[in-house]
């Protein structure tokens, strides 16, 4: 079979078909040139980036054979209570009577043999302790990378790097915030938590927040989508009380964690994420309890997970979010606000497609990605992008050649719409009737999933999909296309 797809610009008004030269057909749509981070080789770091990294690698080596990596169990409670243990021991031991002292010889010598007993094994029961945490100090590993650095493991400078760069470089800040990082996991368990079991909570939040796709250079996306909280039920049952918000918190961390496994934490991989903060019906910041959850979480992810947001885009952003950003400014380093993005809702799939590719991108915001869908896939799942001229029409022309029922399948969307779409099927035989698939219709701006349809052919021919521009504006028109033969 034959496939072919032709695109023909006619400018409304005239009769001159316009057909484009070779620079001027379909092709994929381009990336974003401005969306890059820092190199974490070591041959692109500057002069005192390395030095830098090699003072961390330094301080963290000697904290962790030094077994001062994390803080040391809190002996003093121990002997508190040893010391008052003893000191009550000695006034309930006080003789009454000189003579049951001198009688009972026997049975303070037992007591003796067991106080030493007993001191023999918390001695030992420490030294055990302490063994186990010397140990644990030298195996620690953060995100799945070792962090003994003489283990020289491969992914140790891209995690250390992201310290650095979230303290400007400063060696001793760094340390300190990688400690407190550690110690903060170790604490809260964060090592365990994807084997812990919150189906009840995960369920009720599943639209909350979720993993899908990834961008135009790789990274994994995450969409966070606030609206699901106007529901007054989901609210209170998610940020009710202190209890909730925590176990609210800690679902949020889970998939966080959840989204780190996805990562290459070496040089040349991916190692960060792209966020998209979709707030369409979201409760305002009236609502005391999700401001102080808000905060809660931008403090945790700020100091413990640096780095690890390569861009943060807002969407459908309402006029309080201005207020709710000049509340948390305060608590965000320049270089956390340097990744913002902010869009409006009626510059939504525009944004998002300067930074992920149509077919990444869900269909609720324009783009051509569907739940479960297997009718586009690896190399046919490519979308192609044309531009409409203001006032003129495109034609996308898909041949099919071959006879006998060949199902050809075609995806089309414009961005912003509002142009007349219509589909036929045209045979190559004159004598036979064109067939009208869709007839001529208005697409208003408010059609947010692209359009899909199927045509099986009897006889060659090829399908014409026509679109008219009637605005005085450009018009990006994506499309994708396959043909599958019957055989099949």
């Amino acid at each position: 079979m034959t496939v072919e797809v032709k695109v023909e610009e006619t400018q409304m008004g005239d009769e001159v078909v316009v057909v484009p030269t070779e620079e001027e057909e379909p092709k994929t749509v381009e990336k974003c040139p401005s969306f890059k981070e820092e190199s974490n080789f070591l041959s692109d770091l500057k002069e005192f980036e390395r030095k830098a990294l090699n003072d961390l690698k330094s301080r963290l080596e000697e904290a962790i054979l030094g077994n001062t990596l994390f803080n040391k169990p809190d002996q003093k409670k121990t002997e508190k209570t040893t010391t008052t243990t003893e000191s009550e021991k000695k006034e309930t031991e006080k003789p009454v009577q000189q003579e049951e002292e001198e009688a009972k010889p026997v049975e303070e010598e037992a007591k003796a043999e067991e106080e030493e007993e007993k001191e023999k094994t918390t001695e030992e029961s420490n030294e055990a302790e302490k063994k186990e945490h010397e140990e644990e100090e030298k195996g620690v590993e953060l995100w799945g990378v070792p962090l003994l650095p003489s283990k020289f493991a491969e992914g140790i400078d891209v995690v250390l790097l992201k310290f650095l760069r979230a303290r400007e470089f400063k060696v001793n800040e760094s340390f300190e915030m990688l400690k407190k990082t550690l110690q903060w996991r170790k604490e809260n368990r964060i090592d365990s938590i994807l084997e812990e079991d919150q189906d009840d909570l995960g369920s009720d939040l599943s639209y909350a927040a979720y993993m899908n796709g990834i961008d135009r250079e790789g990274h994994p996306v995450c969409y966070n989508v606030y609206g699901v909280f106007d529901k007054e039920e989901l609210y209170q049952k998610t940020f009710g009380t202190e209890e909730k918000r925590g176990q609210f918190l800690r679902w949020r961390l889970r998939l966080l964690e959840k989204g780190i496994q996805k990562l290459n934490l070496k040089p040349g991989g991916v190692s960060s994420l792209l966020q998209i903060n979709d707030l369409k019906n979201s409760p305002g910041i009236s609502k005391k309890e999700l401001r102080i959850s808000m905060k809660q979480a931008v403090n945790l992810l700020q100091d413990n997970y640096p780095e690890f947001v390569a861009r943060n885009i807002f969407i459908n952003v309402p006029f309080w979010f201005y207020a709710l950003n000049a509340l948390l400014s305060p608590f965000l380093t320049q270089r956390t606000k340097s990744k913002f993005v902010v869009a409006r809702p009626a510059k939504v799939t525009e944004t998002l497609l300067k930074y992920i590719p149509a077919e990444e991108l869900p269909v609720q915001y324009g783009g051509f990605k569907r739940e479960n869908d297997f009718e586009f896939c690896n190399e046919n799942g490519v979308v192609s992008e044309i531009t409409m001229k203001a006032g003129s029409t495109k034609t996308i022309e898909i041949s099919a050649d071959e006879v006998g029922g060949a199902a050809i399948t075609w995806e089309v969307s414009v961005l912003g719409w509002e142009v007349n779409y219509k589909e036929e099927f045209v045979p190559n035989d004159e004598g036979s009737y064109t067939v009208i698939i869709q007839k001529g219709k208005k697409i208003v701006s408010s059609q947010d999933e692209p359009i899909r349809n199927t045509f099986r052919n009897n006889e060659p021919g090829k399908v014409v999909i026509t679109i008219q521009n009637g605005s005085n504006k450009k018009k990006r028109v994506f499309y994708r296309y396959k043909v599958k033969n019957s055989s099949f």
